[in-house]
């Protein structure tokens, strides 16, 4: 299963009444840490787990602290300090040195499911949001503008600003992002690596393509839609127009620059172009405009460089490089090692 918070709404969904479950939500980390604030994680009381919140090291624990939530019926913060040699984070083997505070909050009817079942319906919608989340069981109480009995509660940005004039409570409050989108135009073979690339990093994924032998569903199994609409009416269409990501590929001149027409208007942070620089002229010139005049910027070639040509290799280039631009990430290497240098 991915670790999205997305995809481990709809598993729970279907399953929120069959058994007790609980919600463990990263409210703070000092110093290193595998994941960081924000990070959640939902386990039950069949012993299982979903998402994760460390490389594995923390999880058995927090199923084993959330046995007091259930038997109490109230929230937990737990802290994990791998600074402390004397705290059981050194007996889990963690060793990252940080520090690493965990809420605690069973989910159950009586809470309003934790205003989880909202929070699920926003995602679905790819709508961004603030989720709001108790750090005392009954803070919320007096403020709760929907009258449910829920202790964390989903706002708008609207609701966020207009209650910043309330006495503050003691909660904790993040944005909550939809999953990524990626729209892929045009689906030939080496496009499949791209959509099963990004499927398994939880990105929403489309596929578009006019071509009667091309983007056959029995092949884009991980596609969670084929579009065959002609390129130069999709100005209405939300799975290009809403995407973050834009990759052109169709291998053929005329197709790309009626794709990139398509794409001028769109919300997109990444829009790249297949092909080398001489191709990307004649795609322009097709269009009838010069390069500098594209509404977005254009990331020609596309990918980043990571050696080799298979297209494998191409789409994890590409994925890598639009990963890091809606990330707002700097795609260099972490690693301070000398005998190791990227090309610049």
């Amino acid at each position: 299963m991915n670790n999205r918070l997305e995809h481990l709404l709809e598993f729970w969904f279907d399953k929120k009444d069959t058994c007790q479950w609980l919600l463990a939500t990263i409210i703070e980390t000092k110093g290193s840490a595998y994941r960081k604030s924000g990070a959640r994680m939902l386990i039950n009381s069949l012993g299982q787990s979903f998402g994760l919140l460390s490389g594995g090291c923390l999880e058995a624990d927090l199923i084993r602290q959330a046995q007091k939530c259930w038997l109490s019926g109230t929230s937990l913060i737990v802290t994990y300090d791998m600074q402390d040699e004397s705290d059981i984070s050194w007996q889990l083997g963690i060793g990252c040195g940080g520090l690493v505070n965990v809420l605690l909050q069973p989910i159950d009817e009586t809470n309003n499911y934790l205003d989880l079942l909202r929070l699920r319906e926003k995602l679905l919608n790819r709508q961004p949001c603030y989720y709001r989340q108790s750090l005392n069981d009954n803070a919320l109480q007096k403020i709760n503008v929907e009258g449910n009995n829920s202790i964390n509660h989903v706002l708008t940005e609207q609701q966020l600003n207009e209650e910043s004039s309330v006495t503050p409570v003691n909660s904790f409050i993040k944005k909550i992002m939809p999953r990524p989108a990626i729209a892929i135009m045009g689906a030939g073979s080496d496009a499949l690596p791209l959509v099963n690339m990004a499927n398994s990093l939880g990105w929403h994924v489309s596929v578009f393509d006019t071509r009667v032998n091309y983007g056959r569903a029995s092949i884009f199994k991980n596609a969670d839609q084929i579009i065959k609409q002609p390129y130069d009416t999709l100005s209405s269409c939300p799975h290009l127009q809403q995407a973050n990501v834009i990759i052109v590929m169709n291998h053929n001149v005329n197709l790309d620059a009626m794709a990139l027409s398509a794409s001028k208007d769109s919300n997109a942070l990444y829009v790249g172009l297949l092909g080398p620089e001489h191709r990307t002229q004649k795609v322009f010139k097709e269009l009838g405009i010069q390069q500098q005049q594209f509404a977005k910027p254009l990331f020609n070639p596309v990918g980043l460089d990571l050696g080799g040509e298979l297209p494998e290799s191409i789409a994890l280039s590409i994925l890598a490089q639009a990963h890091a631009c809606i990330e707002q990430a700097t795609a260099v290497s972490l690693s301070t090692n000398e005998n190791f240098r990227l090309a610049s």
